[in-house]
């Protein structure tokens, strides 16, 4: 992080440019797509912080924390509008939220001892599954009618707990496959999704903030493992653009669009790949 601290003010601009950028195109995808912003935002930070130089020992935990964080308010929104237009169930998203706060919990908790070698692996495997997905076009079985009861609901909310705390996402990469397989309609699973990704995001950025607290490798603006120079330059924009996406779906062909993110999340996945092993040979 040298390089940050030794350019001057048309490098620091040059960053908040970028960051204000990464917050429109995840804001965008997020509209367009019906994803999450964390999916865009983790890889988008981690080619930010290669650039700068950050310690790659706390490279990974930085992006994934500060990636959690921006998730906040935006699920907030998100689950706001959806409970007014009817698309939230609120008694499903109880139902799951044991299992929701329990992988967070252990996701957390993984995540302090994991070295930034493996959370980047795990993010690299989900986001190659995520560009399968999406480029195949690939839908899931059906798993039931319904949700399964308290034991099947804790074991479906721990996972997807776990994985997006571990990964940087607020939950709908996974909530809006697994809610839809069991037969909950399309608009519900995503507006459910938005509050399981409250459940998610700040428990999660509270974990990460307290565990990073003592590390001494931290770029500035840190607070823990939450950047908070990207936190604030990320969200307005990422809030903005959701809407301006939502308000395009209807005007471009998704199926396409769908493909070419598949492909970016393809070319992350590889080029994580290929940096971890160089740094193994």
């Amino acid at each position: 992080m040298d390089a940050l601290l030794t350019h001057g003010t048309a490098w620091i601009v040059s960053l908040s440019l970028a960051l204000l950028l990464t917050g429109l195109v995840a804001g965008t995808l997020a509209g367009l797509l019906g994803i999450g912003g964390g999916i865009v935002i983790v890889p988008m930070l981690y080619f930010l912080f290669h650039l700068l130089q950050v310690d790659p020992a706390v490279l990974m935990h930085v992006v994934i924390g500060t990636s959690l964080a921006t998730i906040i308010p935006t699920s907030v929104m998100s689950s706001r509008a959806h409970n007014k237009r009817g698309n939230l169930d609120k008694a499903l998203a109880m139902q799951l939220l044991p299992g929701v706060l329990l992988g967070v919990l252990l996701g957390a908790l993984t995540s302090r001892y994991l070295a930034g070698t493996w959370l980047t692996v795990i993010f690299a495997s989900m986001a190659l599954l995520i560009a399968i997905k999406m480029g195949i076009n690939f839908q899931a079985a059906p798993l039931g009618q319904h949700m399964p009861a308290r034991i099947g609901s804790t074991a479906f909310g721990t996972l997807i707990g776990g994985v997006s705390t571990l990964i940087g996402v607020g939950g709908g990469t996974l909530s809006v496959p697994i809610l839809s397989s069991f037969g909950v309609p399309m608009r519900t699973a995503v507006g459910t999704s938005a509050l399981i990704g409250c459940f998610i995001s700040i428990p999660g950025t509270l974990a990460f903030i307290i565990n990073g607290w003592h590390q001494s490798q931290l770029p500035p603006w840190s607070l823990g493992y939450v950047n908070v120079l990207c936190f604030a330059l990320i969200v307005p924009t990422s809030m903005l653009s959701t809407s301006w996406g939502a308000a395009l779906a209807s005007r471009i062909n998704n199926q396409h669009l769908q493909k070419v993110f598949a492909l970016f999340l393809l070319i992350t996945a590889a080029h994580m790949f290929y940096g971890l092993l160089q740094q193994h040979t």
